[in-house]
């Protein structure tokens, strides 16, 4: 830092031939020209401050601050050569010259900045790293010796060099007390969340923002609950920014992240907000392909399945390069049970992704692969869902979700052996991942092992005592094994452990079901309904448990209804109401639902079963045949074989007779 005496700079501030004939020696002479250097340079006479202190340097070659602020004059004047060749200069005379070594620490990390900024991609190389170490060695020489009031543009910079070095706990340092001693200087705090996040400390980033009331902070606050999946928290922030936005703040991006929040939420309302937020952004930007994926999104889960579609394609339409619009319309039309759909859409896109010659390599070709398959799955294909599974898990073989994937085909398939085999292999990698734990449990019974299958189950909750999924996951393998009274008091255990937890509650009155206590069974879900009406699968558990037992059939419907007003083309709750409809002997309403439900799901046995029945007592024998056999052909699951085929004669029978 420059620091000058005025009173001195007066004194001796004389023309250069009186200055000459009057100054004892050179030493003398040369800090007049200094002095003057620096009077020209604060009057803008860049040209005349130069040749003042080269005269300064020239006097005295062995003083150097003439010679380091002639180097700082260069780098005000953006000749960063002549700055660095002169900053040398000085620190060969004086090594710890604060001056100099500031203009070589500033020189060094713009180099850091400019290799950055215009280095090739395919360079693997470069001089960075030794800039980044020169930078820092001279920025903290200059910190350590300062002239005058510490320089802070010297020291964000070195906590800059020290962010990118990963050196957090030097930043954490200089940045602790610098935002102290400038609270209002730049975005020092927000360098110092970032340090705390790179020491791996985002709790205390997190807590020391928190306990900054400081509205240009709330964006950094967002982010860092976002990087913690602390949804709720992280949307809440955005709206707090929306609210008083600053001038900085770009509106777009801040409402596209806010509706990214909420959707993270999950709830339906924060779905509906995130829809809104989004049409703004496009109407703001009709191109802009990561709003419409979002919005996409957000009408997927608020049921509006066309508009979902139509924002996908939008997105292919704007950059067939990227799979996300194609992500985002497979899952549209799955959630439409679209199955055949997907395979139409998706299949040749991944055709040609994995196999034309010169594809974009960039195309994630591994986040469709897996919707390809499910589709195969739904549709009873299970072959060829293998195989899609099968190439997704050599696209990433570490991926835990995709091998439950794989496994979970196998299952469908009745493949047990190789399922658990798939399992056991992923959780050699995995140990502790809860979802495969559940799958080899469920693979291992299915083959003929259900003790270990329980074993392992009962290691998990050991593991995951702390996760209702595992003691939902136990008490259907209990359930699955003929150990109902186990099921039942692990469930209550679990109730009073997480007594907000709803799927516990569904669980449990699941098991009540199948041990056929109904009154219990129907009081746990009309619980579950009372704390959340909008619960679709409990509704319809609870609509098809009174059809299935031909009690309350007007209530059984408008609990199915209100299930399909929730998810209106679920083939299940179709089913459902088609059942209801079919006790109820109104056999128009229930033909119509479970031709739905039959063609939606042709693989599922006891549809087609159901679906069956009420054509045979319409008179369609020839098609209640072909709907009875696709049951025999089907999954087999809670069907009765040799009933099935009872039926398949009384109907040939009875067409015979037409």
């Amino acid at each position: 830092m420059k620091v000058v005496c005025l009173a001195a700079l007066l004194s001796v501030a004389i023309p250069l031939s009186v200055a000459a004939q009057t100054a004892p020696d050179k030493v003398g002479q040369a800090y007049a020209q200094f002095l003057i250097g620096h009077h020209l340079e604060d009057a803008e006479d860049a040209d005349g401050a130069i040749a003042a202190y080269k005269r300064a340097i020239e006097l005295d070659p062995s003083g150097a601050d003439a010679t380091a602020d002639l180097a700082a004059l260069y780098l005000h004047l953006n000749k960063f050569q002549e700055a660095l060749t002169t900053a040398e200069q000085a620190l060969k005379t004086s090594p710890e010259n604060p001056e100099a070594n500031r203009v070589m620490g500033i020189v060094y990390a713009a180099l850091v900045e400019t290799n950055r900024e215009t280095r090739p991609r395919t360079r693997t190389t470069d001089n960075t790293d030794e800039n980044i170490a020169k930078a820092i060695r001279h920025l903290e020489l200059a910190i350590a010796h300062p002239q005058g009031e510490p320089d802070p543009t010297a020291r964000v910079m070195l906590a800059r060099l020290y962010l990118r070095s990963g050196t957090f706990d030097k930043a954490i340092g200089l940045l602790t007390v610098l935002v102290d001693q400038e609270p209002g200087w730049g975005d020092v705090p927000v360098l110092l969340a970032e340090a705390y996040a790179g020491a791996g400390r985002t709790a205390d980033a997190i807590a020391w923002l928190e306990g900054h009331d400081d509205p240009r902070l709330l964006p950094t606050l967002a982010d860092f609950y976002e990087r913690e999946r602390r949804w709720k928290e992280a949307a809440d922030t955005y709206a707090r920014v929306l609210e008083h936005p600053s001038r900085s703040v770009d509106l777009r991006e801040l409402k596209t992240r806010y509706a990214s929040a909420l959707l993270n939420v999950g709830a339906r309302a924060d779905a509906g907000k995130a829809r809104d937020l989004l049409s703004d952004v496009v109407t703001a930007n009709t191109t802009d392909a990561r709003a419409l994926y979002l919005r996409s999104q957000a009408a997927r889960r608020l049921g509006d399945l066309p508009a979902a579609e139509a924002d996908a394609r939008r997105v292919i339409t704007l950059n067939r390069k990227s799979p996300w619009g194609h992500y985002a319309l497979a899952e549209a039309l799955e959630q439409g049970h679209r199955y055949q759909a997907v395979i139409d859409e998706i299949g040749p896109v991944v055709a040609e992704a994995r196999g034309k010659a010169g594809a974009d390599p960039s195309f994630d070709v591994g986040l469709l692969l897996p919707h390809l398959g499910f589709a195969y799955q739904e549709l009873g294909q299970f072959d060829k869902a293998i195989a899609s599974f099968e190439e997704a898990r050599r696209l990433s073989p570490k991926d835990p979700a995709v091998a439950g994937y794989l496994v979970e085909a196998h299952i469908a398939a009745k493949k047990y052996a190789n399922a658990a085999e798939v399992a056991r292999s992923a959780l050699a990698e995995h140990p502790d991942d809860l979802r495969l734990m559940r799958l080899q449990a469920q693979a291992l019974r299915q083959s003929g092992q259900p003790d270990r299958g329980v074993a392992v189950m009962e290691s998990a909750l050991t593991k995951h005592n702390d996760d209702p999924a595992a003691y939902i996951g136990l008490a259907q393998l209990y359930v699955d094994v003929d150990r109902g009274a186990q099921a039942v008091k692990l469930l209550q255990d679990a109730q009073t452990k997480f007594p907000a937890d709803n799927t516990i509650v569904f669980e449990l009155g699941a098991v009540y079901d199948k041990q056929k206590r109904f009154p219990d069974a129907e009081a746990t879900f009309k619980q579950l309904l009372s704390r959340d009406g909008e619960n679709a699968p409990a509704l319809n558990y609870l609509g098809y448990m009174l059809a299935e037992r031909g009690e309350r059939l007007q209530e059984s419907v408008d609990l199915l209804q209100k299930a399909l007003r929730i998810d209106p083309d679920n083939g299940s709750y179709l089913d459902s109401l088609g059942w209801a409809y079919f006790k109820a002997d109104k056999l128009d309403l229930a033909e119509t639902n479970l031709r739905r439900a039959a063609d939606q799901l042709k693989t599922n046995s006891v549809i087609q079963d159901h679906y069956a029945e009420v054509l045979f007592k319409l008179g369609r024998y020839d098609e209640a045949i072909a709907a009875w056999s696709r049951a025999l052909a089907g999954d087999g699951d809670s069907i009765n074989r040799a009933d099935i085929d009872k039926k398949i004669r009384n109907a040939k029978q009875k067409l015979g007779k037409k």
